[in-house]
């Protein structure tokens, strides 16, 4: 998705042009493989470190065009969100002091990333999903300005004629309907790419399929959305949902989705091209080589530009991809399940991990076909997802083992066993192998840290002071590269002023709400207030959008005029032109207009659609604590004062 001269796919001619260039680009690809041009014999590693942009009080900040204008680094380059940024690491042999070498580099590119953030007043965070992130800094405001971004979004709406829709479930259970694909945004990621030779590729993807599943229970990074506790690596759920292009109609009859991890065991990487081209649609176009095939025939590497641009719009978890170098292409495998973070080296002591996998695992004489179901490997890599290291996995011959004990007693010593033969120094082997193996003896990931810190903390404290409490905690380690089965579990404590979670409405709004229907009875609405304490009830219809609302004073004003002897509709009764915020209207606002218009409720909404309310009652806890704080503060200046005079 690098290529920026692109244009909309939605042209019939156009698609149908572009559509015929894939196909001679995969017909190109076939010719290298049959005449052996691919590579061999050499194994290189890469990376793409993503990041998050965050503020002095770590909500997103939309400063990455600044920041990458300043930074004079061709590795660096934008993300779709303006709250992301991504550094593309330098290709390496996979041999000698490789790892460290990747580790060193990561660390650079992030010092860079965050000096040149802190000239913003921004900070630099690395997480799977950001937790103070939540869907109202999901707009189009925030989507960096480029065309391609811009189309890809318009073109998968169209598709999917329909607003993106994300169900999970976990500890809590998170549903939301969001207009734009910005909800891919929330992720960030530390991609791995492994060279392979042409004629071991088949059998490597397959292997990579197989390993992923405890790659992923390890390395699990993304537990919270905001305050909701949900899968251990949610950022999975996540980016099916947010690229999913197909309509209720294909859903239901078993459409693929455009994230996927596949269907069965590959035989050829043109298989796995062609099953995509079969699948899914033309999304974006642009300019493309003639004719790939008379290129190849002269000597000259074609780079595919118009399969790769197709490829880079179908994103399976392990994709395969293709490169040239100074003529010479090249197929590696781009591992894009690995989140980013908790810090530096647990990143590399991921990749060792799985780079030791493929190596040692490969090196047997059984095919992982014959020894696994590939239904198994996908329910492996889906349990993980969901419950990290607490899960238990299907392996080979069929045996069911628990992800602790299979990484422990079998996987590390194959993924020793792969570096050495590789010639990895000994040294970093110890170094990033013993990390993962502490880290599964602790059972400590970085979704079990954050699920954990944010369940021990206080339940008074605010959901919004929970998560900066524990983002701060991310940028302390992080500072210190400690490895996460070391961290302390994260207090919500002065590291972060608690005013920056009142900003605006949408940040402490009730969102757990009560609602009633017009046709209700009366009589329901006042059984709730009295249950749930509360003076007001928002009023909608099936479809979710604010027609009233009743308040406590309207059901006393019926009672009073008496005729109780039928039964009241709640539209008799409701205010049906109520006053309303949205999620971004500033609590400076809100209290001036409740206070000019004297009304002590405030619905918000959002696109006609209910998605909070704010009260008095809101206001004055708020209030409460600024109050507290001041006369804290005040007769801290007098004590001060009687001490010096004292003295």
């Amino acid at each position: 998705m690098g290529e920026q001269n692109i244009s909309r796919g939605g042209d019939n001619e156009a698609k149908r042009l572009f559509t015929r260039a894939v196909l001679n680009d995969l017909r190109a690809l076939e010719l290298m493989i049959d005449q052996g041009l691919i590579e061999s014999g050499a194994r290189r590693i890469g990376a793409e470190q993503e990041m998050f942009i965050t503020d002095g009080d770590y909500s997103p900040n939309l400063t990455a065009l600044e920041i990458l204008n300043d930074i004079n680094d061709d590795r660096f380059t934008n993300e779709i969100a303006l709250f992301n940024i991504e550094a593309n690491l330098t290709p390496r042999k996979f041999t000698g002091k490789c790892l460290r070498e990747m580790e060193e580099e990561i660390k650079e590119v992030i010092s860079i990333a965050r000096h040149h953030a802190g000239v913003h007043d921004s900070r630099i965070i690395l997480a799977g999903i950001l937790p103070t992130l939540r869907q109202m800094d999901l707009t189009m405001d925030s989507i960096t300005p480029v065309d391609r971004y811009y189309e890809l979004n318009d073109r998968l709406k169209e598709i999917r004629g329909s607003d993106f829709r994300m169900d999970i479930r976990g500890v809590d259970e998170l549903s939301v309907t969001h207009d734009n694909f910005l909800l891919e945004a929330m992720n960030t990621s530390f991609q791995v790419h492994f060279q392979v030779s042409g004629n071991e590729f088949v059998d490597m993807y397959n292997l990579s399929q197989a390993v992923t599943g405890p790659l992923m229970a390890l390395a699990v990074n993304s537990g919270l959305i905001h305050h909701y506790r949900l899968w251990h690596e949610s950022r999975i759920a996540v980016f099916q949902n947010s690229i999913d292009t197909r309509s209720t109609t294909h859903q239901k009859r078993g459409t693929q989705p455009r994230v996927h991890f596949g269907n069965e065991w590959i035989e050829s990487i043109v298989d796995v091209f062609r099953d995509d081209i079969s699948r899914f649609s033309v999304v974006l176009t642009s300019e493309y080589e003639e004719d790939p095939v008379a290129m190849v025939q002269a000597g000259e590497m074609p780079k595919l530009k118009a399969l790769m641009l197709h490829n880079g719009t179908v994103y399976r978890w392990n994709r395969p991809c293709y490169g040239v170098k100074d003529n010479v292409p090249h197929l590696r495998i781009e591992n894009r399940v690995l989140p980013s973070g908790p810090s530096v080296i647990d990143e590399v002591a991921n990749s060792a991990f799985y780079f030791g996998l493929m190596s040692g695992m490969s090196q047997g004489d059984h095919d992982i076909t014959s020894n696994m179901r590939f239904s198994h490997a996908r329910n492996n890599f889906l349990q993980a997802c969901r419950t990290g290291l607490e899960c238990h996995f299907t392996w080979l011959n069929g045996d069911s083992v628990s992800a602790t004990r299979l990484i422990r007693d079998e996987l590390l010593p194959i993924a020793d066993r792969g570096l050495r033969q590789s010639g990895l120094d000994k040294d970093d082997i110890e170094k990033y192998l013993s990390i993962i193996a502490q880290r599964v003896d602790n059972k400590q990931t970085g979704a079990q840290w954050a699920i954990r810190s944010i369940t021990e903390m206080d339940k008074d404290i605010h959901p919004d002071e929970k998560v900066r409490s524990i983002v701060a905690e991310m940028d302390q380690q992080q500072a210190v590269d400690n490895p996460i089965h070391q961290w302390p579990l994260a207090h919500a404590d002065k590291r972060t002023d608690w005013r920056a979670g009142f900003l605006l409405v949408g940040q402490f709004m009730t969102t757990k709400l009560l609602t009633v229907r017009p046709d209700d009875s009366m009589d329901l609405a006042a059984s709730i207030m009295d249950w749930k304490r509360v003076r007001h009830v928002p009023v909608e219809n099936d479809e979710g959008e604010l027609v009233g609302l009743v308040s406590h004073r309207s059901i006393l004003k019926k009672v009073v005029d008496g005729d109780n002897n039928k039964a009241t509709a709640i539209s008799e009764i409701m205010n049906d032109h109520p006053i309303s915020a949205n999620p971004k209207t500033t609590t400076v606002e809100a209290i001036q207009i409740m206070r000019e218009k004297r009304v002590s409720c405030l619905p918000v909404v959002e696109n006609d659609r209910l998605v909070g309310v704010i009260t008095e009652y809101d206001l004055i806890k708020i209030a409460s604590q600024l109050l507290e704080a001041d006369l804290k503060a005040y007769r801290k200046k007098l004590n001060l004062h009687e001490s010096a005079k004292d003295s």
